[in-house]
């Protein structure tokens, strides 16, 4: 039966499994796999042997006559549900050496993804010690008999991924409620981390080859859409496959990174495509620094030719003059576009019509697909190398940790040049078939709701600046079909999250990454959040803290993993990376709690050390945000630190409102319940605090204004 199982199984849906040799691990164990549709019993039937039996719950299966027939056998363990001894009736057989599969989430996934688990598996683990083995249905939830919102296929792939035998930690220190939870909790990591790893193994290894997967299923999908126009994926890969023809011959043979400079439009993503289509690097322009530090920027990169439009330039103001004059070269998507001839035209949509895919070179996933520029916030950009493998590893962690579904329409209003925008706001729903909308710049405060609304989005990325502006202009109708709003890029204050929750309904979600990281490296989802946290560490990274003198809680946040960049452009800052062995060192002063939480105290360049101990920057103006509503919503406090004789360093508060005194300073600091020392000193006042195209404060020109 179980060979006739196999064989039908292979035929229909080309089922494959994998690691099954640890199913003959003796008792007690538990096999725990994800439940995403109503034949997934099958799949395990096919690879377990007589002995194994699989929970089942008797109300379902008293339902009717055939879910009895199929649900009470030798081969299930039936227990009744609403019966608080059913777990102990469980726990019994496993105790006797018994092998049992049971679905930890309860349920059949909803979402396609990893629900949350139920923790009567964690009681279980508690009670029998018994050892575990998770299994990734992989490709399950593409069934017609899956009941998620996802595109179904008759006949998907389907694997089996078994893990290797686990030991669950020692809890005999715990209460019983803790136990429980710290290893339902434990068990839900062991399942989100092996199906990043299954997917990173598995999955495809560049970005084209990623993106090209989808497009090859769902072609007529609108997957991409701008201000201007929509683009199915069978357009996205017939717009790609034209300009990669066309840049084969207009950029240098020999040359293997190459500049972009565009805004956040379809021809953006195209371009890139294109480019790692033809095995080059896209070496991406942060076109808000100004043709100054662009220069730079193209120097450090070795750059010679720069892919942009003459429309964007004169619409921007973009003055690339000292560009041209140093000898770059400028290939204009104007020209690229007329050089297309009808004929070709045709020739590519019949090619995609009949075999979705690009000409793709053979690409090594380790070699480099951008190179980013980091903010310059504090000091000079440096160039930061992500591979294929690096922005993939991040995509997949995001999506390991998040309820997306196929219906899901994100919003990004966040330009490309920022690794948050690039990866989670743009290639994330390019290679998971979700539908993407990007808009020009994210300080349209009053346009921006209005087009989500427009455009019923459900996802939306944002900063705490954007989501200030927003808060101020929007209707609370314009956000009524949004489902999650992830904040990056810069500390969400507490003012925005009370009212974006009071005003609009929603709990803003906040993250934290670096673009060395690829974007992200912690973040508060659906299922695990903590107010006040950046979040959880993304699956497959791991951290260490370095102490800090002056800063009695936490340390100076170091991480690795997949995501981690390959390495700097720029020679010094390369050479300290590499000697770190994989580590990255983030800079940043973290605190982590009990159950693995983030919370970023600040960068360790905004610290000040006054009377010998050290205050965050980051704080005071925490402290600051929101402490003067009689000023109004635009009123805007910044805090930065000059030498001092008596105590070292002081602080300045800096702000866009002239009639903010002192006294208010140190009344809203002290309500915080901050220290004196964290008072500044003095108030000073400007017409407007300068920020970086991501809405961040500048505080390289800050410093400069003070």
């Amino acid at each position: 039966m179980k060979t006739l199982l196999r064989f039908l199984l292979r035929l229909l849906f080309g089922f494959r499994a994998y690691n099954e040799e640890v199913l003959k691990t003796p008792g007690p164990v538990l096999l725990l796999p994800n439940h995403v549709s109503w034949l997934d019993w099958l799949f395990l039937l096919a690879c377990t042997d007589k002995d194994w039996k699989g929970v089942v719950s008797e109300r379902t299966a008293h339902t009717s006559w055939l879910h009895r027939k199929i649900m009470i056998n030798r081969r299930t363990f039936p227990i009744d549900t609403d019966s608080p001894y059913a777990v102990k009736h469980v726990a019994e057989f496993l105790a006797k050496g018994g092998r049992l599969a049971l679905f930890p989430e309860g349920r059949l996934s909803r979402t396609g993804t990893l629900m949350k688990l139920f923790d009567g598996t964690g009681f279980l683990l508690r009670k029998t010690g018994a050892k575990v083995i998770t299994c990734y249905l992989r490709g399950a939830h593409r069934l017609p008999a899956s009941p998620n919102p996802n595109r179904k296929k008759w006949f998907p792939r389907i694997t089996a991924h078994f893990s290797d035998a686990l030991i669950a930690p020692h809890v005999e220190h715990l209460s019983t409620s803790q136990a429980r939870a710290l290893l339902t909790n434990w068990l839900r990591d062991q399942m989100v981390r092996q199906q990043f790893e299954i997917e990173m193994q598995f999955g495809p290894q560049t970005l084209a080859e990623a993106v090209v997967e989808p497009a090859a299923r769902f072609p007529g999908h609108v997957v991409l859409q701008d201000v201007n126009a929509a683009l199915t994926y069978k357009n996205l890969l017939v717009s790609a496959d034209l300009m990669a023809r066309q840049l084969d011959n207009a950029l240098s043979r020999d040359v293997k990174r190459v500049g972009v400079l565009l805004p956040n439009e379809n021809a953006t993503p195209v371009v890139l495509l294109s480019l790692w289509t033809l095995d080059k690097e896209a070496a991406i322009f942060n076109y808000s620094t100004g043709p100054a530090i662009m220069l730079s920027c193209a120097q450090l990169a070795g750059v010679k030719q720069i892919i942009t439009s003459r429309a964007f330039l004169e619409r921007a103001k973009l003055d690339v003059s000292a560009l041209s004059e140093a000898g770059i070269d400028f290939v204009y998507l104007e020209d690229i576009r007329a050089r297309i001839s009808g004929s070709a035209k045709l020739r590519a949509l019949l090619k995609q019509t009949f075999s979705a895919g690009l000409p793709c070179a053979r690409v090594d996933t380790n070699s480099a697909a951008v190179v980013l520029f980091t903010s310059g916030s504090e000091g000079v950009p440096k160039g930061v190398e992500l591979t294929h493998r690096n922005i993939l590893a991040n995509v997949r962690q995001m999506l390991a940790v998040t309820d997306l579904a196929d219906n899901d329409r994100i919003f990004n209003a966040m330009p490309l040049f920022h690794s948050f925008a690039l990866t989670v706001g743009t290639l994330l729903p390019l290679v998971r078939g979700l539908f993407v909308f990007i808009y020009p710049s994210p300080l349209h405060y009053r346009v921006v709701p209005t087009v989500f609304y427009d455009a019923d989005c459900t996802i939306m990325l944002g900063t705490n600046t954007s989501l200030n502006g927003y808060a101020r202009k929007a209707n609370p109708y314009d956000f009524r079909s949004l489902r999650y709003m992830f904040s990056a890029a810069e500390k969400l204050q507490e003012t925005t999250a009370t009212t974006w929750a009071q005003r609009f309904g929603v709990r803003v979600l906040e993250g934290y990454g670096t673009t060395e990281c690829a974007a992200c490296v912690s973040g508060n989802t659906p299922l695990q959040a903590k107010y006040g946290s950046a979040g959880r560490l993304m699956p497959g990274m791991d951290y260490k803290l370095e102490g800090v003198e002056g800063v009695a809680e936490g340390g100076r946040l170091f991480v690795r993993g997949p995501n981690v960049m390959k390495g700097y452009l720029n020679a010094d800052a390369n050479a300290k990376f590499q000697s770190l062995g994989g580590w990255y060192d983030t800079g940043d002063i973290v605190r982590v709690d009990q159950e693995g939480y983030l919370f970023i105290l600040g960068r360790l360049k905004r610290f000040a050390k006054i009377g010998g101990e050290m205050v965050s920057l980051t704080a005071v103006e925490d402290a600051l945000d929101g402490a003067f509503p009689h000023y109004g919503l635009r009123c805007q406090t910044a805090v930065v630190s000059r030498p001092d004789e008596d105590k070292g360093e002081k602080l300045i508060a800096i702000s866009n409102e002239a009639k903010l005194t002192l006294d208010e300073v140190r009344a809203a600091i002290k309500a915080k319940g901050l220290p004196n020392i964290a008072v500044p000193r003095e108030v000073k006042f400007i017409s407007e605090i300068p920020k970086l195209g991501t809405g961040k404060v500048n505080y390289r020109e800050l410093d400069k204004l003070i």
